[in-house]
């Protein structure tokens, strides 16, 4: 899949949603999420100590939070607004946009798409990055992790759903740009398009066997594929 598969994908786009982190930031670039999965483990277990063994099997604070929260929903409360303010910590550190972030979002933006973010990440996370960066003024709408809501995260579609009727487009015709399966899974929930971001060698295959319409290593692919229609004419 290359350029031409990126070029027929978002000719059909009204808007682009893209997922926060991998294609727009590498939230835990510089706090490592293994140390935020470990800190949140502490938490509930120190109110939980039975769910000890099973969070101890984890590195991904998204599971930590999965996994408390059908636990005991309250404490699962505690571990999500922990988990916001390591997200907010951590952004804060991590380093510049993803390379080739800030071209395609200038280029969807450019090509008269209308963009959004959908994140399993804490919407204030993503607004403090996009802040943080001179960002905010391409993206629309936020649709970030729904509070005491996980089960909502992807690849259940509420978060492509709800930023569609946010842009007021029609779901179908969007896009979604993310870096793991569960993105190209909801998109698919709901007939968007999946655009895979392969920002590690054995993704690729996996996208691709996923049924994404298209797959990039590179996200300044996107803004070459989306500006390609242009200078045709």
């Amino acid at each position: 899949m290359g350029t031409d598969n990126l070029t027929e994908t978002l000719a059909s786009t009204v808007a682009v949603l893209f997922d926060f982190d991998g294609p727009l930031c590498d939230v835990f670039a510089g706090r490592p999420a293994p140390e935020v999965a470990r800190e949140l483990a502490r938490l509930a277990a120190s109110t939980e100590p039975a769910l000890s063994a099973k969070l101890s099997e984890t590195d991904d604070p998204l599971e930590v939070l999965r996994l408390t929260h059908a636990a005991n929903p309250e404490l699962g409360l505690q571990v999500e607004e922990a988990l916001t303010a390591a997200e907010v910590e951590a952004v804060a550190v991590a380093g510049e946009p993803t390379p080739g972030a800030v071209a395609a979002l200038e280029a969807v933006r450019a090509a008269g798409r209308k963009i959004a973010v959908v994140s399993n990440n804490s919407p204030e996370s993503v607004r403090a990055f996009l802040g943080r960066h001179g960002l905010a003024e391409h993206v629309l709408e936020v649709v970030g992790r729904a509070e005491r809501q996980p089960d909502l995260m992807k690849p259940n579609p509420h978060s492509l759903l709800k930023a569609a009727e946010l842009l007021e487009v029609d779901v179908t015709l969007c896009a979604l740009i993310g870096d793991s399966l569960t993105d190209i899974q909801a998109a698919h929930k709901v007939g968007a398009a999946a655009i895979g971001y392969a920002n590690k060698p054995h993704k690729r295959q996996a996208f691709t066997e996923a049924g994404a319409e298209a797959v990039t290593e590179d996200m300044q692919a996107i803004a070459e594929a989306i500006q390609l229609p242009q200078s045709n004419d």
